[in-house]
Parts: C-alpha cells; structure tokens; sequence
C-alpha cells in the first residue's frame, strides 16, 4: 500500500463493518490458542491487527515495508519493524504465532513470503492468513490495492503446505455479501472500500457477523482465512 491508502486504513479501520468483523475474527481465534507468547504482525500497515494481539495480551511487533505503515503504527504506541516480508532480520524459530492478513496477494513472490513465516514460527507456533479469493472476482479493486492475484482454495493449500505448514482450518469468509461484492466489482474503478453512513454500515455488520454461527464456511466467499501451525 501507498501512503495515501495506509491513512484511509487508519481513519477507516474502528469504525468500517469489514475492519471490524475482521478484527474480531482473528480476537476469537488468538483466545483459542492459549497462554499469549510473541506475535508478529506482518505487512501490518497502521497496526489496526497489531492492537487486537496486544489487547489478548501478546507481545507483537508490527511488520511492514513501508516507512509510512511503520511511522503510523509507532505513532499508535505499538511496537515495530521496519522490514520486507519476505526477509525479516529476526532469528529462526522464535516466533509464536505470525498474522499476514491480506498481506500474501499483494506480494510478486508469494511462496517466499510463506516459507519465511514457516522460518520465524516455533515448533507448534501458529499462523493466521487472510487472502482474497476468486479471480472471478478481480477488478479495478484489486488493482487500486496493488494486488498481484486472487487465490482458489487449492492454490491457497499448495501455498501453505509448500512453506511445509500443517492446515488445521480453512475457510470462506464474507460469503453471504459475496453477491453483492461480486456485483459492486463488476462497475468498479477503485478501490470499494469507503466510509459509509452509520445506520448503513451496521446492518452490512450485522449481515456478516451471521457468518460466525452459520455452517457456510465450505461455500465461495470474498476471501479465505486459514489457521495454519508448523509441525
């Protein structure tokens, strides 16, 4: 991301329905891992996931390429560095748990972004991946976010299992609005993310948070989220 977007991000992210649905994704599946131990967070832009670790009581260090995302992210209190994703200055296998949400499809070399969260985590240590799915779905949304592709689930789980990372779950997500997003991209010429009226933007909320209690995780959505661990 630029630093244009990276400011939208930060002004966007506590209040929009998708940031914040998001957020209490990965909230819900760091208490599942247990006693809190070191976290990073990578290709982090303003450290909005950066938060949610330190909130569950991790110590995380926000992770990213830009200057600007690093300079955002300190500015928040939160710990950094300043780093390619892909060639992280820290030791092997001291890692607990890694993030890269939305991060991977951004990246012109996506299996050596995988094969250095597989380096960095403990025996046991834990990564969280977010990507965009469906090339059906690419549009002027993916280019104006610097995407570089959409992942099939197969190609996801050839990603992951070539870093040598054991998949424990794998799902859709955003699949109820995935008509209303596939239609959206169709006319797209931007990015779609924006700022929407309140009222708007919590029943939109309240349409995707259904997802938390509704078995449609096997069925096409916007993106795919796996919790992946290193043998």
């Amino acid at each position: 991301m630029d630093a244009l977007e990276i400011g939208r991000v930060v002004t966007l992210e506590d209040r929009h329905w998708w940031y914040r649905e998001r957020r209490a994704i990965l909230a819900q599946q760091v208490r599942g891992l247990g006693r809190p131990g070191t976290a990073l967070d990578v290709g982090a832009a303003g450290g909005g996931n950066t938060r949610v670790l330190v909130e569950n009581g991790w110590d995380a260090t926000a992770v990213d390429n830009s200057a600007e995302a690093v300079a955002f992210a300190a500015e928040r209190g939160l710990k950094t560095l300043h780093a390619d994703v892909c060639s992280m200055p820290l030791e092997s296998g001291t890692v607990d748990l890694v993030v890269a949400f939305d991060v991977l499809e951004h990246l012109d070399d996506d299996r050596a972004a995988a094969a250095e969260i597989a380096r960095l985590l403990r025996p046991g240590g834990t990564a969280l991946i977010a990507v965009p799915c469906d090339m059906a779905l690419w549009s002027a949304h993916d280019v104006a976010l610097g995407h570089r592709r959409r992942y099939s689930r197969q190609g996801l789980v050839q990603l992951i299992e070539g870093a040598g990372l054991v998949i424990d779950r794998l799902w859709s997500w955003n699949v109820l609005l995935r008509p209303v997003a596939a239609l959206r991209r169709k006319n797209a010429t931007g990015c779609d993310l924006e700022d929407l009226p309140p009222l708007v933007n919590a029943a939109i909320g309240g349409v995707v948070r259904l997802e938390r209690y509704l078995p449609v995780g096997r069925l096409p959505g916007v993106s795919l989220m796996a919790r992946t661990r290193l043998p």
